[in-house]
């Protein structure tokens, strides 16, 4: 007789934080509620990704800082998605706390390097720019956004994260 195992439903993928991530409380129901599905074929970071709605299907290659690349990379795309996520929980975090904001722009850049032999890692660096609000102001919301991103979350314990706010 051969195993069966069940392809675990959108709602039953666990989302509940690992020892990284603290908490003010806990989830009622640390159930994703959405999932994204992607799936890297061909040669790793010399190959192809495609979402499972088509939205994203692009070419991979190995980053190099030498030459300028014609396709993109795993790092750019943990960047943009850490920069989006980012971005989205400050805002939330100013409205969270009456915060007036006009406006914020986050930019997230994300190193690789090598940590051990055969062993490499990653580096966070994310600038915030909030606008209409006082630098002390900014730097209260950024750390609250930091608590609220699932990005943050993720890495937090994991990898270097470095956060700068500039207010205008």
């Amino acid at each position: 007789m051969t195993e069966q195992t069940a392809t675990p439903a959108v709602d039953d993928l666990d989302v509940t934080p690992g020892e990284g991530a603290a908490h003010d409380k806990e989830p009622r129901h640390p159930k994703a509620f959405y999932t994204a599905e992607a799936t890297a074929t061909g040669d790793g970071r010399n190959g192809h990704v495609r979402t499972s709605d088509g939205l994203l299907d692009v070419e991979l290659v190995i980053p190099n800082p030498i030459t300028k690349p014609k396709k993109t990379n795993p790092e750019q795309l943990f960047a943009s998605g850490f920069a989006a996520c980012f971005n989205s929980a400050f805002q939330g975090a100013a409205k969270l706390m009456k915060v007036k904001l006009t406006d914020s722009t986050v930019t997230a850049k994300v190193g690789i390097g090598p940590v051990a032999l055969n062993r490499f890692g990653l580096g966070v660096r994310l600038h915030v720019t909030a606008e209409g609000i006082d630098q002390e102001t900014a730097e209260r919301v950024m750390e609250k956004a930091e608590q609220m991103c699932p990005y943050s979350n993720a890495t937090r314990g994991n990898i270097p994260v470095e956060i700068t706010v500039t207010a205008k």
